[in-house]
């Protein structure tokens, strides 16, 4: 059987060079990111960013629910893929880092396509589903405390066949070490075992940034 390649930071680095250039926006953000210091590692990966245009235009989504925006590189990403009439709802509880990626959508006039939504996203969810509200897509990246509710939430906000995609399902690859006990490692498996058990999706973790549970929902 064959093995899947380490990517060490020089085939990153080729891989990154060879696949779709991001926007200027896109890259604006990653470096604005990198003057954060450590927070910088809430945002998604390069990879990430390619990979959630990508699906969003072969699986022709048009309407998408993320959770957990930070600095708006993943929204502006899979807003960049979207139809003109397409349009996210980005839901935050941080008003500072919410306007710095108002700032951005509109520099990359993106605006028109991202709505968001700030305050507790159990809060938002729980207002969506009342409202009844359904996604093509749903994005996961946000508080991992939530992951199970989020995710439960977006099995009853998306129709038959919809995408649902969360990340840092791979914990910094801490999740396979069997001696790592730490709470958020414990969490994040706990999470993907719930979501392997549950016969509402068919999934794949691909192993790319911090990992990607991509979902499929029957």
């Amino acid at each position: 059987m064959g093995q899947n390649i380490e990517i060490t930071k020089k085939l990153e680095t080729y891989i990154e060079n060879l696949s779709k250039s991001l926007h200027p926006i896109q890259k604006e953000i990653i470096s604005y990111n990198e003057s954060l210091g450590d927070i910088k590692r809430m945002q998604i990966s390069i990879s990430q960013c390619q990979f959630l245009e990508l699906i969003i235009k072969v699986s022709n989504s048009k309407k998408i629910l993320e959770i957990g925006t930070f600095t708006g590189l993943s929204a502006l990403s899979m807003s960049l893929a979207l139809p003109e009439d397409g349009q996210i709802i980005a839901l935050d509880k941080n008003t500072e880092t919410n306007k710095t990626a108002l700032e951005f959508f509109k520099k990359a006039k993106q605006e028109n396509k991202i709505k968001t939504i700030i305050k507790p996203a159990l809060d938002s969810l729980s207002d969506l589903k009342k409202e009844n509200k359904f996604f093509d897509l749903v994005f996961i990246d946000a508080d991992k405390d939530n992951y199970k509710n989020y995710y439960d939430y977006a099995i009853n906000l998306t129709n038959k066949e919809s995408l649902i995609i969360i990340d840092n399902v791979l914990w910094h690859g801490e999740v396979a070490d069997e001696k790592n006990d730490d709470k958020f490692t414990n969490i994040i498996r706990d999470f993907n075992k719930y979501i392997k058990d549950d016969k509402q999706t068919e999934q794949i973790i691909i192993p790319l940034g911090d990992g990607l549970t991509v979902c499929r929902k029957l």
